[in-house]
Parts: structure tokens; C-alpha cells; sequence
């Protein structure tokens, strides 16, 4: 877990905080495990860290035992039928305050030692590295290894302006509204 959290931050303060450790702590952790393997698997450099040819052959070994724990831990999760825990939830903001928070709140009443921790970013996070238990999202994930759900219908509209629209006209259809100005 720190070995990859290093690789794909570069930093060990970034790394640490993705793991949740300090930064002492991951660099002894990696120390341990280049000492352990009898291999130097990064280079440090000012910028970052890179890895060697010897960490470069233990990286796909790392990622098969990281989805190995991340299938362990979903398989046991799935065994266990008591409605409590924390469930951690990521969303966009407008989907946030439209539905999910809401949503949380009815969650609550009926089963209280249920926690939701939610995320409100734009930026996707990866289910499968269990960045995020549940993702809402307004696009269907590609991951043929995620299970999707339709939650609702949500109408979206445009609205310009007469005098926009006397300047610039009506957007075309399957034009991706070029020409056009949009505010988001």
C-alpha cells in the first residue's frame, strides 16, 4: 500500500497523506520494504520519486495484492447484513444538495449507526482502489467491473437571452455548442 501510494505520488508527504501516515513514517516503511526485498525500488531525486528497473518488476505484483485486499474486503463486506458503518459517498455539489444530502438524512433516521461520509468534487474517484464505496454521478462509469444503477431523471435546461439569441442564434443540434457561450 505505501509502496504504490509512493509510486503514484512521487512524494513521500503526498504519499503519507494518501495512506494516512506521516511522512517519516512512509519513508521507514519503504526503507523496511527495499531492505526486506534486497533492492533499491526508487530513485530519489529532487523532484520526486521514480522507480528503478527492480521496483518497475514489483509493480504489477503490488497492484495484484492491492485488488486482492480491495476483493477481500468487498466479499466480506457483502457477507455481513448489519446496517452499520461508514459508507463513504462521492458526488458533484448540484447533485449533493439536490438528492444525496437529503437522501442521508432520511438514511439516518431509519438506521442511525449507519455513517456517510460524502465528497462533493468534480474530480472521479477510483471505486475500485475503494477511493469511494458509492459513486453518484450524472454519466454511466465505463468499468465493466462496476454495478450501475439509474437513480432518477434529472431535467436540464439552456436559457439565453433574447438579445443573446438575436446575436449568436440557437445552438444546432450535434454542434457541442460551438459558437456558443455557456455558463455552467
Amino acid at each position: 500500500r505505501v509502496f504504490l501510494a509512493v509510486q503514484r505520488e512521487r512524494t513521500l508527504r503526498k504519499a503519507a497523506k494518501v495512506v494516512g501516515l506521516d511522512q517519516a513514517t512512509v519513508g521507514r516503511r519503504i526503507a523496511a520494504l527495499e531492505h526486506a526485498l534486497g533492492a533499491t525500488l526508487f530513485f530519489r531525486a529532487s523532484d520526486g520519486y521514480a522507480l528503478t528497473s527492480a521496483g518497475e518488476s514489483v509493480l504489477k505484483a503490488a497492484e495484484k495484492m492491492e485488488q486482492s485486499a480491495h476483493e477481500l474486503a468487498r466479499q466480506a463486506q457483502g457477507v455481513d447484513n448489519r446496517l452499520a458503518g461508514e459508507v463513504r459517498v462521492t458526488t458533484t455539489d448540484s447533485l449533493a444538495l439536490a438528492f444525496v444530502i437529503p437522501a442521508i438524512a432520511s438514511l439516518h433516521v431509519e438506521h442511525p449507526d449507519v455513517r456517510v461520509q460524502l465528497s462533493t468534487s468534480t474530480q472521479v474517484l477510483n471505486l475500485a482502489r475503494r477511493e469511494s464505496d458509492i459513486a453518484i454521478r450524472t454519466q454511466k462509469p465505463e468499468s465493466p467491473d462496476l454495478v450501475a444503477r439509474r437513480l432518477a431523471r434529472w431535467r436540464v435546461g439552456l436559457y439565453a437571452t433574447e438579445h443573446y439569441l438575436s446575436r449568436h442564434g440557437e445552438p444546432e443540434r450535434g454542434t457541442g455548442f460551438t459558437g456558443h457561450d455557456l455558463v455552467l
